[in-house]
């Protein structure tokens, strides 16, 4: 570990950049708490990284070569205790072209893809591009009113043509970590059908309550490790999505090798950053992370204590991970939440394409500062309706 003290307080001004982020409200008086983008500089330990491959300065085509490859291992063993070997990862520039090319390699035209909603909008849009069938199957709470999937409709849903369930894991948007024997009813439910596991655990590294644990779909049992796709990368947790470097870890020879099928022709190899950036975020970004997770754990409990208390009309159940908090806001009675939010100067992400509609999305990966502002812009605008 480190005996430095990493700064979350402080942001500089993004725009200029291209900012996904920040550019959708240029020259608008409107806080941007929307898009899974954190406002916080990146670890020093991963801009050394970078700073050292740009000191190459040849920056030709680049495959995956060892050092990544190693960084990444070491990683799932390291965290996860996952055991895995080099020849099951598949570097990618996403996981969102992942889940399309996965609707392509494992299921054909007249099959059907399901999910459980509300979830990440490229599920649910990426068997329509395949021009698959999607069963949507809606979350239910269990008695200590948390999400969970609700296997029962899950049952009743499944259908012959159906060859593939999509997993989010831990579940954006509702910051779900899946228990072991919920993950195993999964992995069950999968092989009962006969169906392929894509297991999204791009959120994976973002748990912040201490009392829980991510566990990696394929450690489950061999049985569901063997037709399981899962799919990570170091970007939400270190906030490099500008650098697109993803991968999959698919046991499986045959699955492995229709899914690298797949990507032919298609999918572009990770640019020379992306790696070394993936590289020094494994092997050096721990100290960076865990202090990230107890900044985080300090904006939720700000976030969730004012929600419940001064935000009447909002419904917040308690989170687990992420830093994308879902609120239920169809008792406020708003014809449009996200127009009415923007018109007092809050920018969040609208809840109807995840398949929650009269609900809104608020990233709180940023400075504190700057999510009380926002909140008391929400505060102010309800007050004054």
């Amino acid at each position: 570990m480190t005996d430095t003290l990493y700064n979350f307080d402080n942001c500089p001004d993004r725009t200029g950049y291209g900012s996904l982020k920040w550019d959708k409200y240029k020259d608008k008086n409107i806080l941007p708490l929307w898009v899974a983008d954190m406002d916080f500089v990146s670890a020093p330990e991963i801009i050394a990284g970078l700073q050292k491959r740009l000191d190459h300065q040849i920056f030709g085509y680049t495959v995956p070569f060892e050092a990544p490859v190693q960084a990444v291992l070491d990683y799932l063993e390291r965290a996860h205790g996952y055991p895995a070997k080099a020849h099951w990862l598949n570097f990618l520039p996403g996981l969102v072209p992942a889940i399309n090319l996965c609707c392509h390699a494992f299921t054909e035209l007249g099959d059907s893809v399901m999910t459980a909603t509300p979830v990440y909008p490229p599920f649910l849009s990426a068997p329509d591009y395949a021009k698959r069938e999607l069963i949507k199957v809606p979350l239910c709470l269990n008695p200590d009113d948390q999400w969970t999937l609700d296997f029962e409709a899950m049952e009743a849903a499944v259908k012959p043509s159906t060859k593939i369930f999509v997993l989010c894991s831990p579940h954006n948007p509702v910051g779900r970590v899946y228990t072991r024997d919920e993950l195993l009813k999964v992995g069950e439910f999968c092989v009962r059908h006969d169906l392929i596991l894509i297991s999204d655990e791009i959120h994976c590294d973002l748990v912040f309550d201490t009392s829980k644990k991510h566990i990696v779909t394929s450690t489950l049992s061999e049985e569901i490790a063997a037709r399981t796709v899962t799919l990570m990368a170091p970007s939400k947790t270190y906030n490099l999505p500008g650098l697109a470097c993803a991968f999959s870890v698919i046991e499986d020879t045959k699955l492995r090798l229709q899914f690298q099928k797949s990507i032919r022709g298609i999918i572009t190899e990770v640019n020379c950053f992306g790696y070394a950036g993936c590289e020094a975020a494994y092997n050096l970004g721990e100290p960076w992370r865990q202090q990230l997770l107890t900044y985080l754990r300090g904006n939720y409990e700000l976030l969730y204590k004012f929600i419940n208390e001064e935000l009447s009309g909002i419904t917040f159940r308690p989170m687990e991970s992420t830093y994308l908090a879902w609120f239920d806001v169809k008792e406020l009675g708003l014809e449009n939440p996200i127009q009415f939010f923007e018109d007092n100067g809050v920018g969040l992400t609208d809840g109807g394409p995840f398949g929650g509609q009269q609900h809104v999305r608020l990233n709180f990966g940023c400075p504190r500062s700057r999510l009380i502002e926002g909140l008391e812009k929400m505060q102010t605008a309800l007050e004054n309706r």
